[in-house]
């Protein structure tokens, strides 16, 4: 009878043992569960983002049947759209800055040549006096400058989108 009760209580604490095995198990899971859902929510707000993001800007969209987008796919995208859109800034500098150029010499007679190495240095001031000349003509053509980017802005900008892939809006406020 002694033998019986020691072997039930060993049954006993083995299955207490297990029994709280299981209960960390079940915790671990929904853990892991409730972790795996805000991902794959995650995932789905960045195919959004990506997907708006590409439309926006008139770039090839990602596969919108393939539902199970991985996150390499998800970077190779955001990578391709970064590289692009690289590509159509330093287009639209190159645009912005020969279509400055053709504004500027409407009304005046400048030598495009001349124009096209940049700002013009006196030679008979310093350094200094030339930099003071600089930012004082950068000043000057603070406002004017603004409402001729304003003209080309249609050219150069994708129409701005209303999308809820995140807050954007408010983002891009603060910058």
């Amino acid at each position: 009878m002694r033998c019986a009760w020691f072997f039930l209580r060993l049954l006993l604490l083995a299955f207490t043992g297990l029994k709280d095995e299981l209960l960390a198990a079940q915790v671990e899971a929904h853990n892991s569960k409730a972790q795996l859902k805000a991902e794959v929510a995650l995932n789905r707000r960045v195919r959004t983002v990506i997907s708006d993001l590409s439309t926006s800007w008139e770039v090839e969209p990602m596969d919108e049947a393939r539902e199970n987008t991985r996150g390499d796919t998800l970077v190779d995208q955001l990578c391709y759209i970064g590289a692009t859109l690289r590509d159509r800034v330093r287009d639209a500098l190159h645009i912005g800055v020969k279509r400055a150029m053709a504004v500027v010499c409407s009304g005046f007679s400048y030598d495009m040549e001349v124009v096209s190495h940049g700002f013009v240095t006196d030679i008979s001031k310093t350094d200094a006096e030339n930099e003071e000349r600089l930012h004082a003509l950068i000043d000057d053509a603070e406002a004017p400058g603004e409402r001729l980017a304003k003209l080309f802005e249609p050219e150069v900008l994708p129409p701005e989108t209303s999308s809820d892939g995140g807050k954007g809006g408010e983002d891009r406020a603060m910058d």
